[in-house]
Parts: structure tokens; C-alpha cells; sequence
């Protein structure tokens, strides 16, 4: 087994789930292995995470706090040539995913995006075409750069070891962070790290039992179910497609929340489809969600065929109501 050197950055100060999850692949490895980490408060996160490592590497100060291509790609190199390992995992986040390239490039390095095992005699298992085909791969260039996809593999309980040797990297950038943007906690509504992922249909949008539509009605039950339980909203592609029909819409659903063949295959440990007819389109997208559930009125929908744990046969007005007096 080759050496590897473990490449993590912080979030507020602390390593992210996706960022344990590599430490976990690297130990369940078993060979020799580097960690290295940057960010804002590199230094403390590493010395709580590098029991098991043979070198521990840390860059952090305020040019390295936040997120920007000059300066990770930076503290990248740096990092990666002071361990010398001939292989580097990293979790595949945005972070890394628009600062690695360039790092590979200048290393004269190789990359993958989208690992989803390794083994210990070098083969990787990618993703490839939005998920939908799995390969196997192995390569001669040194160094090799695997962006691990987050969620496939368990993360690793953090273990304290030996202070962080910190390196001193320079970076000249003609850009300054001026602060950051983003909407408020309660209207967030992708979440990849939340436990549910609650996925809405176009039959939300349908006429209902009285022969009207409830889209109001139907925006806010979605939305506040998905506040009280602060869980990841999704959609089908026929859902966010319909503006483009000139139908009625739910305002807040647009493409990034899409889920299946041609939108994300995410991760949660549950999910529940409501008005979604369960066809292959819809469910290839929901290959990794542990615990399946759907409600639907119609009883010989897609999800009662063997694709879901549990089906309600019901209204998804009425049971969405319940569930919010409940909660």
C-alpha cells in the first residue's frame, strides 16, 4: 500500500462530515497515511483528528479562512508537496473541487472526481454520467489526486494525536473577501447533510378532490413541513419543468432541487416522495436513500412495485396537515 496523505479543510473551525468520511476511508485502508488540513482553525482540527498519522500538516490565518482559488490552490501545493505522499484523498466539496484541478495541474498530478471506493492495491471506483455507471480504474501518474464522493463511505470518529507541523505559504491575490451572502437558516432548503429528504411531485400542482387547485395551499404545507423538520426538499423533473409550461408552479422548487435520472442522486438516510408516480426516471435518483417511503393515491403507482419500504395510499394534503399538527 502506497502512502497517502489525507487533504481536509475546515468549516467554521471544525472538519465537516465529508472530511471524516475521507480520514475513515484512510484508516480503514491500513497503511501509512499524512494528514494535512487548512482553513480557519487548521491547526486545533488537525491535532484533534491525526492520531493514527505519521506527519500532521496544518496551514491557516486569515487568507486562508475562507474559500478562494488563488489561496487554497496555494496552501494546496504547499501542503501536498511537503508530505510527498504519491497519494492524495480529498473530499470531493465545492472547496475543493474548484481549487484541486489547478493543484494537479501544477503538479504535473492526476485527478478524479467522484471516488466512491479505493482499495488497498490501488483500484478506484468512480461515478461517471451523473451517477448512473460505475467504473473501476487504476493509474501509473504520481501523484494521484481522488476527490471522495461525500457520503459513500462511514466517517471516522476523530481521534487526538500530535500537534501540526504549520507551514508558512505565501499568496499574492488581487481579490479580498468582503463578507458572505446567504439566505436565512428557515429558508435554506437543500440541505445534503439532513436525515430526510422530502421529495414533491407534480400531482401537488393537479387538481384535487373538489376540482381546484391548491397551489398556495400546497407551497405552504411543503414549506412548512420542511422548516419544522429542517429537512432537504426535492423534486421530479416534471414538477420544476412546468413554468415552462406556463402551468402552475411551486415558486421555490428550480433545477438544483431536481432528483432522479436527470437531476442528483443524494444520499439521506430517509426519504419520502409525495405525489410522485415512482417510475425508473424518479427512483434511479434515490439508488443511495437508506429508507424509502411515498404517499400517493393511486395504489398501482411505481413505488408500490417493489421500489419503496413503505406506501401510503392517501391524500398528501391530508397527511401533510396531520403531520404538521403532530409536529
Amino acid at each position: 500500500m502506497e502512502k497517502i496523505l489525507v487533504l481536509l479543510h475546515t468549516v467554521d473551525g471544525a472538519l465537516p462530515r465529508a472530511a471524516l468520511e475521507v480520514l475513515g476511508l484512510a484508516r480503514r485502508l491500513g497503511g501509512e497515511f499524512d494528514l494535512a488540513v487548512l482553513g480557519a482553525g487548521a491547526a486545533s482540527a488537525a491535532q484533534q483528528a491525526s492520531g493514527g498519522a505519521s506527519k500532521c500538516l496544518a496551514v491557516e490565518g486569515d487568507a486562508f479562512s475562507v474559500s478562494r482559488y488563488a489561496t487554497d490552490a496555494a496552501a494546496c501545493e504547499a501542503l501536498i508537496r511537503a508530505s510527498g505522499a504519491p497519494l492524495v484523498l480529498a473530499p470531493g466539496t465545492m472547496r475543493f473541487h474548484r481549487a484541486l484541478p489547478g493543484v494537479a495541474e501544477r503538479l504535473s498530478a492526476a485527478i478524479d472526481t467522484h471516488v466512491v471506493s479505493f482499495t488497498p492495491d490501488g483500484v478506484a471506483g468512480r461515478w461517471f454520467y451523473r451517477q448512473r455507471i460505475e467504473a473501476t480504474l487504476r493509474r501509473q501518474a504520481r501523484p494521484w489526486v481522488l476527490l471522495v464522493e461525500p457520503g459513500s463511505e462511514a466517517p471516522a470518529e476523530p481521534a487526538a494525536g500530535a500537534a501540526p507541523e504549520v507551514l508558512d505559504v505565501a499568496c499574492d491575490t488581487r481579490t479580498a473577501v468582503e463578507g458572505q451572502s446567504a439566505p436565512l437558516a428557515g429558508e435554506q432548503t437543500i440541505r445534503p447533510d439532513a436525515p430526510l429528504l422530502f421529495v414533491a411531485g407534480a400531482g401537488w400542482t393537479k387538481k384535487q378532490k373538489d376540482g381546484a387547485v391548491h397551489t398556495d395551499e400546497a407551497a405552504g404545507l411543503i414549506l412548512d413541513f420542511v422548516r419544522r423538520t429542517q429537512c432537504s426538499l426535492g423534486s421530479s423533473k416534471s414538477l420544476v419543468d412546468l413554468s415552462g409550461e406556463g402551468q402552475a408552479v411551486l415558486p421555490f422548487l428550480t433545477h438544483l432541487h431536481q432528483v432522479g435520472q436527470t437531476g442528483s442522486s443524494p444520499r439521506h438516510r430517509k426519504g419520502l416522495a409525495t405525489c410522485c408516480h415512482g417510475e425508473e426516471p424518479h427512483v434511479v435518483g434515490w439508488r443511495f436513500i437508506q429508507e424509502r417511503r411515498a404517499v400517493n393515491l393511486d395504489p398501482n403507482c411505481g413505488w408500490t412495485r417493489g421500489k419503496a419500504d413503505v406506501v401510503y395510499v392517501a391524500d398528501a394534503f391530508e397527511v401533510m396537515r396531520e403531520l404538521l399538527r403532530l409536529l
